[in-house]
């Protein structure tokens, strides 16, 4: 078994992140003769569609995440992990030596992940540029967490992409309009600690000209939206500011984008189902959910564990490779904001 280290370094935009400064990154190759025999099969199919490069975060849950993982690796794509510093020594390891099997596997020096700090965004920000770096074959970015499955098989999601080819999908909302509560959020100065967000805040003047937007923190993004948020001067200022926000995963790339001529490219859909904790009528919530999954064009689903309702996973995997609903996104997308404006 060869594995083949790879060293990349960036000069990142943030100087709060001082371990971050100068990343560099393991690329693990080995040959697998299972994964090989999927891939090709699959490249067969996918050889005009879209690449994505995917970035993985875990910290947890290591059966769940292989057990993801092995549903969307194909050999022609590109697949970026970061494993959150805080992790146990024995997770990190399980996952770097069940990676070794797998090619094109890159392993994304760890960040320390604080709940509701900039570092999420960091961490995303680098994880593009390292991709942007590693190779010009794919053309959209899709992150994820460990606790994410897919809903279609990854023909029927290139396909999909490949149809849409030139959106963004990220879901986003006027935060004046909609979200007033969440405001004190970017309207006050946090600071990022070591594990945890300073209770010492005080109120400051938002950006200039710039309407906030709020939504989820899960994407799929063009190479070029990438190249815009990792190069561009003006993403900096946005950087600067946010930097110090609290929850800025769910705000800061909705907030950027709608406030650039990026705006023209978003869907207001982040192509993700959830299945939310319900401790009353559990069984009416789940004929609930996979009604909408019915209905829908949802690529992923959020949250699985090994306490996830057997329906919902059998109608999950009876359904995998059954082409998704055709649905209009141009038209759903002018749906959703008349009853927004209403």
């Amino acid at each position: 078994m060869i594995i083949k280290i790879l060293f990349v370094h960036f000069a990142h935009r943030q100087n709060y992140l001082h371990n971050a400064g100068n990343s560099n990154s393991r690329c693990m190759e080995t040959q697998s003769t299972s994964a090989l025999t999927q891939s090709q099969a699959i490249a067969s199919q996918s050889s005009k569609q879209v690449r994505i490069a995917y970035f993985i975060m875990v910290h947890h849950k290591p059966t769940v995440f292989k057990e993801m993982f092995q549903k969307i690796y194909t050999r022609d794509q590109f697949y970026l992990i970061h494993i959150d510093r805080k992790a146990k020594a024995e997770l990190i390891e399980e996952i770097q030596v069940y990676l070794i099997q797998f090619p094109n596997v890159y392993i994304l020096e760890s960040v320390n992940i604080v709940s509701g700090g900039f570092s999420m965004i960091q961490a995303e920000l680098n994880a593009m540029e390292y991709l942007l770096n590693v190779s010009m074959e794919w053309e959209y970015f899709i992150n994820l967490s460990g606790e994410d499955s897919p809903l279609k098989s990854q023909n029927i999601i290139r396909q999909f992409l490949t149809n849409n080819k030139g959106r963004n999908f990220l879901f986003y909302y006027d935060q004046k309009f909609h979200r007033p509560d969440t405001l004190q959020r970017i309207q006050n100065h946090f600071t990022e600690l070591t594990h945890k967000i300073s209770s010492s805040i005080y109120k400051r003047e938002f950006m200039k000209g710039v309407t906030p937007y709020i939504g989820g923190k899960w994407l799929i993004f063009t190479r070029e939206t990438c190249i815009f948020l990792t190069n561009n001067k003006r993403v900096m200022d946005f950087e600067d500011y946010y930097l110090h926000t609290f929850l800025p995963s769910e705000s800061f790339f909705q907030t950027v984008l709608m406030n650039t001529t990026f705006c023209d490219i978003i869907v207001n859909d982040d192509k993700r189902a959830i299945i939310e904790n319900t401790f009353f009528r559990k069984d009416l919530y789940i004929d609930n959910l996979i009604e909408s999954l019915k209905s829908g064009n949802h690529l992923f689903i959020r949250k699985i564990s090994n306490t996830t309702n057997q329906n919902l996973l059998n109608y999950i995997n009876e359904n995998y490779l059954l082409p998704l609903p055709e649905i209009d996104e141009i038209e759903r997308e002018l749906k959703r904001n008349d009853r927004q404006d209403n």
